[in-house]
């Protein structure tokens, strides 16, 4: 079809799917994402963008520019947002839905993590134990902060949950702006706790249980059309060349969607 000759409503539709700020074509980066999500915005006059989101979190940053890409040209072109939950929109993930107007999820769907975490490890025994010395020089006396090769330090740990801390605050006041008096005053949301959809519903978190193309052909009619949008594969990738790579990236993707019984 023709969008700008169609006249029927047209919905356009952008798929968040993957870890946020992980690498390849199995993560999410506002780099990657952006232009197919501007592309959904300006083309063919949309009724509505929707939101298809499956995502265990990742980087806040990305998180956030998405977000804030999503909101900036909602306002701009005066488009309602309307996010769908597949498997998990948690963390960042629900950072993302939360950029949109309204969420709706599958009832399985697990919804929240709305928290902030950092891992490493430690291995300055392991290497003690078979004489090998770390060498590290700086300038500046933070420069070597939780090397994983030394002791941890008290006080790298308290500056990493400030750090943590402040995140969190950001996570929270986005989660506030955007849900505002939906949001169930009664519990604690900001716990790193995890729901289902039907309690996410009762909590604010969404706004109800529903799919994207029943519910869409319900609000603007049967004969809407659904615009899909998506990152394309780079080309020497549709050859194979980058299967390694992939097959990488999905373990890692894998082993965070895990977290979640997913």
């Amino acid at each position: 079809y023709i969008p700008f000759l169609s006249s029927h409503p047209i919905v356009a539709v952008v798929r968040l799917s993957g870890v946020i700020g992980g690498r390849g074509r199995v993560g999410l980066s506002d780099e990657t994402i952006g232009p197919v999500i501007e592309k959904a915005f300006r083309r063919g006059k949309p009724a509505a963008v929707a939101l298809e989101i499956s995502s265990p979190g990742g980087s806040p940053v990305q998180s956030s520019l998405i977000g804030a890409r999503i909101r900036r040209l909602a306002q701009e072109k005066n488009i309602p947002v309307i996010a769908f939950v597949e498997d998990v929109a948690a963390s960042g993930g629900y950072w993302l839905a939360a950029a949109a107007d309204e969420i709706y999820a599958d009832p399985n769907s697990v919804v929240g993590s709305i928290g902030v975490i950092s891992s490493s490890f430690g291995v300055n025994e392991l290497i003690n134990r078979y004489g090998i010395e770390r060498r590290v020089y700086t300038a500046g006396q933070s420069k070597s902060m939780l090397d994983p090769f030394r002791p941890e330090k008290a006080e790298d740990v308290a500056r990493l949950k400030t750090l943590l801390g402040d995140i969190h605050t950001n996570f929270i006041e986005h989660v506030k702006d955007r849900r505002g008096d939906k949001l169930n005053t009664e519990t604690d949301l900001f716990t790193g706790e995890i729901w289902l959809a039907k309690r996410s519903a009762e909590l604010g978190l969404i706004d109800g249980i529903g799919h994207l193309t029943p519910m869409l052909k319900e609000r603007f009619g049967d004969k809407v059309i659904f615009a899909r949008y998506g990152s394309k594969k780079p080309f020497l990738s549709r050859f194979g060349a980058q299967i390694f790579g992939d097959a990488v990236d999905g373990i890692e993707e894998r082993a965070a969607y895990a977290k979640f019984g997913l």
